[in-house]
């Protein structure tokens, strides 16, 4: 098993973070991983992207043109993404700020309003998690738990209050994008 996976949006969305947990939970849980960070001189405000590849077996090469899967937060980052994921991937969208629809017949879709359920969870800037959850109901490389697990461990002390309520956040991305295979 080998997944690579495009997270990319704008500075400010979570992008670096949720990429360097899912390669947190990947190595806790003994599988192979690369991350590597994308992001403009502007950071905040600016696009920002990053390539993880989890797999169980040593990682050839961590360049990545065709992914798996792509998570798209802004516009265009769907732009962007869209042509490139293999035929038979998937697209997790944030359907709270993309309202167009994908045009591939040939991928499957997850939109997720990420933004809509973090707020309404308490705050946006959770909403990378929401979509880190959507990803994992729709391939499961990863158990909900074994991701919670490295949010116990890696989330940043200066953000421990929060760690609850992005676990909510997590399980109910899941809970939107499994029901989209209902």
């Amino acid at each position: 098993m080998e997944t690579s996976i495009v997270i990319a949006g704008f500075g400010g969305q979570g992008v670096l973070f949720a990429g360097q947990l899912l390669a947190y939970a990947g190595m806790d849980n003994n599988l192979h991983v690369t991350w590597i960070p994308s992001y403009g001189p502007e950071m905040r405000g600016g696009t920002a992207n990053c390539t993880v590849i989890v797999a169980d077996e040593p990682v050839g090469a961590p360049i990545v043109a065709n992914p798996d899967v792509a998570i798209v937060l802004n516009l265009p980052s769907l732009e962007k993404y869209e042509p490139l994921v293999k035929s038979g991937g998937l697209l997790v969208v944030n359907s709270s700020l993309i309202t167009r629809t994908v045009a591939r017949t040939d991928v499957d879709v997850a939109y997720v309003p990420a933004n809509d359920i973090a707020e309404e969870l308490g705050s946006a800037k959770m909403m990378n998690m929401a979509a880190l959850g959507a990803l994992l109901a729709q391939r499961p490389i990863l158990t909900l738990d074994q991701l919670m697990r490295t949010l116990d461990d890696h989330l940043p002390a200066r953000k421990a209050h929060l760690l609850e309520a992005n676990k909510l956040v997590i399980q109910k991305g899941y809970a939107v994008a499994t029901a989209v295979l209902a």
